[in-house]
Parts: structure tokens; C-alpha cells; sequence
């Protein structure tokens, strides 16, 4: 399931091949560059993820074609979301329904090891080459210190130089390319929740569920597999607890945070293990710079709990590909991702504080949408202009 043949000079190499650097490989690809996109981790493979896409990534699946293949993986149609908010003074619940706008009638929420295979298929048949089992030893640099490669190494413990136009780093949160670069974050966070989730069978549920309820919250997502996703999250930090203690606490969570899940969650619809993420503040890092650029987690990441990541990667890999694409300078791809992301990141912040009432986090969410629809209509532009035909 991937190309084995890596030259020595490609226009684009980018560093990680999952959602994001998938993408971007698939876009540049698409028209015309020589790309390489590789991964130290073995194709298909499953990694921490918020799952649920919001509407402009959809938005941009459905422009690459990809939709119909994420179906065919099993990754289930949603077509109502519900905000559950509820404090000692009652539970209000709002319903909403997903209404047909720019081709997108519905929201998906699929395991990483069905969104990323789609994405990494779609960038090889674009023309990109991909490589899982390679990993990035160090970069290549030129004499005045610019990124022109990367030295990499193969399973076999051999490492070569490949030389790259630029050099993409798609991989992740403690990014490899960002830390040899010197990017650092010059936006940060204050707050950050901790997060239990795991996979459960036997629990169909109308849509996704969003419960608020105030210092905790808490989602219910149908994904791939008839198995819904639980998660909860607090500023405490399960993961820190002992192993009987944590999976306690989980339930615990989610039977006062969303009470009608919690009712009809028995321990043995539990698939695998539950999983536990300690958090991290959200950042925006310096997302560019001489023969360099950044991508998805490795550039910006804003709190889980608003399960906005893979919607914020996949958008802008198209940015970013726009900008290489279009010739136009890597600061257009940082001003324009900024733009859609610093307010978002803030009421994203505020939410991750967990310390609202119920009628100011409902404020937060309204102006969030409002944030997702200015995003949406960028995207949309981007789709109408033509000289970003990718």
C-alpha cells in the first residue's frame, strides 16, 4: 500500500502522512510537484484523535472527491447535532439539524485508521509518492542556513539525504521539523482539559451529543464499526490515577455529565481499552520560514474538548497548498490561517477553562459558529478562485 521507490530531489517532502500532510501531499501532487510524504508509523495505523469533522472539512472532503470513500470505509452519516447543557437548575438540550449548504448534507466522525488510509490513497493516486517506516534523522541545510532536505532513515537502519524545494512538517504536536527549525509558539493557551475516551458497541444514538455541564464535558459521536465514541473531559488528570481508579472516574464523569448515556453504559460494551490523554495547552507556532513550512498539529492546535483539530488540518493543508501552488509567499498561508484561527482559539481556550455557567458557555458555542461559518466561506473562496484549481 505504498510506493517504494525514494529519489534524491522532489519539489515538496513532507514529514508525517496522516491527515494533514496526506492532504497537503495530495493537493501539491495534484498539481504537478514531485512530492515525497512519509511516516515513521505503519500505514493504516491508529492515533489520538478528536474524530469528529466539523462542516468546512467536510466541505473540503466533498470537493476532493473523498466522501463517497469515507462512507465505504463504514464511517456512518450524521445528520443532527445536539449541545446537552445542564447545571443544578436543570438540563436544556438543542437540537440541531444538518441543512444541505455547498454540497455538505451531513457530518462524518471516522477512526483515524479510515480517514488517514483515504487520505494517504488519495495523495498516492495523485501522483505522490509515500513512504511508512522512514523517519526523519535530521534536515539537510545550505550554505546560508536555509532547509533545502532531509536526512532520513529506512527500517533497515540506512539513512540518506533528500533534497526538497521545501520541507513540510505535518508531524504533530511535538513536531521533529518545528523543534529543528527553532519554531516556537507565540500564542498559548492558559487553560487545557484531560481527556478519557474509549470505543463502545451496542449504544446507537441519534447523531453527535455534546454534553456541558460546568467544571466537565462530555461527547457521544457514532463512528466506524456500529461503535460509538465516549469521552469525557475535566482539569483533572485521569491519567495520573491508578488503573482501577481511572476507569471509575470515567464512568463517574460521564454518568453526572451526560446521564442518559451513563444510564445505558455497561462496562462489557467497552471495545478494547479506554485511553487517556493528560493535555496539553493549545498553540499557534511560527508556521513558516526559509525552506520550511508547518502543517496541521505541528502549526496550531487548540484544545481537544472543542474537537476542532482534524477540521483545522485539513484546512490548512489546502491553505498551505494554496500558497505553494499559487507561487505567493509562505506569510499569505500564516496571515490567512491566523485569521480563521486566533478567535477561534480563544473561546476554545475559554471552554477548556471549564469554569462557565451554563448560559455563558452557550455564548462561547454561539460565537464559535459564527467563527466555523467565516472559516467555511474562506474555504469556499479558495474553491472559486482558479488559480488554486487544487
Amino acid at each position: 500500500m505504498q510506493s517504494h521507490t525514494t529519489h534524491d530531489t522532489y519539489d515538496a517532502v513532507i514529514v508525517g502522512a496522516r491527515c494533514a500532510g496526506a492532504a497537503t501531499g495530495m493537493l501539491l501532487a495534484s498539481a504537478g510537484l514531485r512530492v515525497l510524504v512519509f511516516d515513521k508509523t505503519p500505514y493504516g495505523s491508529d492515533t489520538l484523535s478528536t474524530h469528529a469533522l466539523m462542516r468546512p472539512a467536510v466541505l473540503l472532503l466533498q470537493r476532493w472527491g473523498l466522501i463517497e470513500k469515507l462512507e465505504h470505509s463504514g464511517t456512518p452519516r450524521v445528520q443532527r447535532t445536539t449541545f446537552c447543557y445542564a447545571d443544578d437548575s436543570g438540563t436544556d438540550e438543542v437540537p440541531i439539524d444538518i441543512k444541505p449548504r455547498y454540497g455538505v448534507d451531513a457530518l462524518y466522525a471516522p477512526r483515524r485508521t479510515a480517514l488517514d488510509r483515504v487520505l494517504v490513497n488519495a495523495a498516492r493516486d495523485a501522483g505522490a509518492e509515500v513512504r511508512h517506516g522512514l523517519q526523519m534523522v535530521d534536515l539537510v541545510r545550505s550554505t546560508d542556513g536555509s532547509v533545502c532536505g532531509v536526512q532520513v532513515r529506512a527500517r533497515d537502519g540506512a539513512t540518506r539525504d533528500i533534497r526538497a524545494g521545501i520541507v513540510i512538517g505535518a508531524d504533530g504536536r511535538r513536531s521533529g521539523v518545528a523543534r529543528l527549525v527553532g519554531s516556537t509558539p507565540y500564542v498559548v493557551g492558559q487553560h487545557m482539559t484531560r481527556t478519557a475516551y474509549g470505543y463502545f458497541r451496542d449504544l446507537p444514538i441519534d447523531g453527535n451529543r455534546w454534553y456541558y455541564r460546568p467544571g466537565m464535558g462530555a461527547g457521544v459521536i457514532p463512528t466506524n464499526d456500529r461503535q460509538t465514541l465516549i469521552f469525557a473531559s475535566a482539569t483533572e488528570n485521569f491519567a495520573a490515577l491508578p488503573a482501577a481508579e481511572r476507569t471509575a472516574a470515567f464512568h463517574q464523569m460521564v454518568a453526572k455529565c451526560a446521564p442518559d448515556i451513563g444510564a445505558r453504559l455497561a462496562p462489557e460494551q467497552l471495545v478494547g481499552k479506554l485511553y487517556f490523554f493528560s493535555g496539553m495547552r493549545g498553540y499557534l507556532r511560527q508556521p513558516h520560514g526559509r525552506g520550511w513550512a508547518l502543517v496541521g498539529d505541528a502549526g496550531y492546535m487548540s484544545d481537544p474538548i472543542t474537537a476542532h483539530g482534524i477540521t483545522n488540518a485539513l484546512r490548512d493543508a489546502q491553505i498551505l497548498a494554496r500558497t505553494i501552488i499559487d507561487s505567493l509567499p509562505l506569510s499569505e498561508y500564516q496571515t490567512t490561517r491566523d485569521d480563521l484561527s486566533l478567535k477561534f482559539f480563544e473561546l476554545s481556550d475559554r471552554v477548556a477553562s471549564l469554569d462557565w455557567d451554563i448560559p455563558t458557555v452557550q455564548q462561547y458555542h454561539r460565537l464559535m459558529s459564527q467563527e466555523m461559518g467565516r472559516e467555511e466561506q474562506a474555504l469556499v473562496a479558495i474553491g472559486e478562485s482558479p488559480a488554486s484549481a487544487a
